[in-house]
């Protein structure tokens, strides 16, 4: 009995212990930039158009460092945005889509290309952005038809980069909340809705400073995917080589679906935006240095950037290629336009996107947004 009893003792120190410490870590880690998530509400049928928990603050950081801090804000509209948009405000507005590379969730918010531009067009137009890490080609035109039916966006700036492509096919991405191409029984690319619903476990990892570390800044979801590759024998999780920011490989199946899905979306683009080419500028980044761009030639991103700047200068979109500017800023002076551990823009490379646009025609072109609509 002596011997059980001092084993249930045991036992019972050892979790008290262990649920002290985890309250210990709970309590310090809300006073630390743990990620706190940007928390996506359900896209469905009823709520097709992607958007997270508005109004409300959020935390960025990555790593076991919390490396790259920063806070921003979620707007009434459910975007990354300190403005808020209103639907029933008279100016002009232009309108920035985009993935993650918009969203800029590690970038302050005044930093970005975006909030750059909304302070310098002030007084003559809004700039919103509509944006969220992982969309793709597919998913901007939702935002696009959402920016001009809801708040009456008279221009549209979007941004594209490497992972556009193959991911705006159902073939090669299906993560939920975002539209897609899928083929019909005839081989042709139609959108669909791939749908998103919070889960308890979720909404319980938001609850917790501790599980939200574990989760978004240690990403142990992944960690356990390679532990248990590693002891079940299975093969550990290949990493592809990268050119840019896409992976490296041009096999054709993905090259092929990568193109299909960029015709669907220029086929597309006009019926959604209904906007004139004229009003619609691509901001296209790629290699951003003279050396990684030599390297790469002949790579997926490559071929893929060269294919969809002639085909939107074809049909009269606007272009910039970032690359010549990224090269030419590079070589003056030496710097480096994205995170050292993050490959997103940083502020330096922020500001040379805004710059870029600020220099082009296309702002030139922008008017009340009355007269630009496609008849």
């Amino acid at each position: 009995m002596d011997r059980r009893r001092e084993w249930l003792l045991g036992s019972l120190t050892v979790v008290l212990t262990l649920a002290a410490c985890l309250v210990v870590a709970e309590v310090v880690l809300r006073f630390l930039p743990v990620a706190s998530g940007t928390r996506t509400l359900a896209v469905n049928a009823q709520n097709p158009v992607f958007h997270f928990t508005p109004n409300r603050d959020f935390v960025f950081s990555t790593g076991w460092d919390m490396d790259l801090a920063n806070r921003g804000h979620v707007n009434n509209a459910g975007f990354l945005n300190d403005q808020d948009y209103g639907k029933e405000d008279a100016r002009p507005l232009l309108a920035v889509v985009g993935d993650s590379m918009i969203e800029a969730a590690m970038v302050p918010y005044r930093e970005t290309l975006h909030g750059r531009l909304a302070k310098a067009l002030d007084g003559r137009l809004r700039v919103y952005s509509f944006a969220a890490s992982g969309a793709p080609l597919s998913q901007y035109l939702i935002w696009a038809r959402h920016a001009v039916q809801e708040y009456r966006a008279g221009a549209l700036i979007i941004s594209v980069v490497g992972n556009d492509f193959d991911e705006s096919h159902a073939a090669h991405k299906t993560s939920g909340g975002f539209w897609r191409y899928v083929p019909d029984e005839n081989n042709e690319l139609h959108l669909r809705l791939f749908e998103y619903r919070p889960t308890i476990l979720t909404r319980a990892v938001h609850a917790s400073a501790l599980a939200r570390y574990l989760v978004f800044n240690l990403k142990i979801g992944f960690a356990w995917t390679e532990l248990r590759h590693l002891l079940f024998g299975g093969p550990a999780m290949a990493q592809p080589a990268y050119a840019g920011i896409a992976a490296a490989d041009p096999n054709e199946v993905r090259v092929r679906d990568s193109l299909a899905a960029m015709d669907a979306f220029f086929r597309d683009l006009p019926r959604y935006a209904g906007l004139l080419p004229s009003r619609i500028l691509f901001v296209v980044d790629g290699f951003r240095y003279p050396d990684a761009a030599a390297a790469s030639v002949g790579t997926y991103l490559d071929r893929m950037r060269k294919a969809f700047l002639e085909k939107a200068q074809s049909r009269g979109y606007g272009t910039i290629d970032l690359d010549p500017i990224f090269f030419e800023h590079h070589r003056r002076t030496g710097e480096r336009f994205e995170f050292a551990r993050d490959p997103h823009w940083s502020a330096i490379g922020h500001g040379i996107a805004f710059e870029a646009v600020m220099a082009s025609p296309f702002l030139a072109r922008i008017g009340t947004p009355t007269s630009q609509h496609r008849q």
